[in-house]
């Protein structure tokens, strides 16, 4: 690979660098002119290059200023700091990059606060089940309570939400690193509902009813994952419904895409958090666990899909809404 020759870079200071192309540049020019008209006054010779130099130096003052603010700020960020900016109002390569350096930094700090808030809420997350596991296991190891099934069954409580956070922030971590591709196949629309439904049903107490339009409607999609989103949708619904609720499955297929529903009788979703329940560790006003990661999960699905998720205006309880291309 041809190097270009940089006869300046042992040189530290742009400043310097002006200077020196300032006085070789002038240098060049009166020894051209002196050697074309055979004189030129002295005096005047150093008065121009002098005067030259001073400018250079303090238009280079300005010109470097923005290269000196980067410097502080990229030793700030690699102390943990990244709420410096750089003033960036000329429209030159200095400006541009001083724009670019703004906006790594705004990015760099928006990633190290959702890191710091990700590491508090799964520390939270993970607190509640294991305090209350390792309190069943206190009394049983003490003698306090008997293995009988009651306190087994709480046991087992906690640890399978263990493993529910556990299973949802490897797919997290999946998500971000981009790693799952899809494996689209079609199948029965209605088959994959009863399969979803017939799940929730064993571990929660709400009656679920499933309607498919038409029904023998069928679908192109990763099973698996849309499993996933209908068994997220699900459990969310059941949770925030009325003890002995229903849950009730909507879906039709219409020309070019497919619409799947789910509506709960609980307290609805309020409008200011329609868009906030699909972020990660949201919850919204609705009380009732869950990890806050499940919404967020059958969003990522979705959208790997091409399709959209939402929540619907609903006169009672809510509505959550799965739109799919059928293609």
């Amino acid at each position: 690979m041809n190097l270009v020759p940089r006869p300046l870079d042992r040189i530290r200071s742009i400043k310097l660098k002006l200077a020196i192309l300032m006085v070789a540049s002038g240098g060049i020019a009166f020894a051209f002119f002196n050697w074309q008209i055979g004189w030129l006054p002295p005096r005047t010779t150093v008065t121009a290059m002098v005067l030259a130099l001073l400018l250079s130096q303090v238009l280079a003052h300005g010109m470097t200023r923005p290269l000196r603010e980067m410097t502080a700020a990229a030793r700030a960020m690699a102390k943990g700091d990244y709420t410096r900016r750089i003033r960036a109002t000329t429209r030159d390569e200095v400006g541009e990059l001083a724009r670019a350096f703004n906006q790594m930094a705004a990015d760099l700090g928006d990633a190290d606060r959702q890191r710091r808030e990700l590491v508090a809420n799964v520390s939270h997350e993970l607190r509640t089940p294991i305090t209350a596991l390792n309190g069943v296991l206190e009394n049983l190891v003490d003698g306090v309570e008997d293995p009988d099934p009651a306190t087994l069954k709480t046991a087992l409580q906690q640890t399978e939400r263990l493993a529910t956070l556990v299973e949802e922030l490897l797919d997290l971590s999946r998500l971000d690193a981009g790693e799952i591709p899809l494996h689209k196949t079609t199948f029965s629309l209605s088959s994959l509902l009863s399969e979803a439904v017939s799940e929730a049903a064993l571990v929660r107490g709400v009656r679920f009813t499933v309607s498919v339009s038409p029904p023998e409607a069928v679908v192109t999609a990763d099973r698996g994952r849309l499993f996933q989103v209908v068994a997220n949708l699900l459990e969310n619904a059941a949770r925030h419904g009325p003890a002995g609720g229903s849950v009730e499955v909507l879906a039709e297929v219409r020309p070019g895409e497919v619409r799947i529903d789910v509506c709960d009788e609980g307290p609805g979703i309020a409008p200011a958090d329609r868009e906030r329940v699909f972020e990660r560790f949201t919850r919204g006003e609705r009380s009732g666990g869950g990890t806050g990661l499940g919404l967020a999960i059958a969003r990522w699905a979705v959208e790997l899909h091409g399709g959209t998720i939402g929540v619907v205006a609903a006169g009672a309880g809510s509505r959550i809404r799965v739109t799919l291309p059928t293609g």
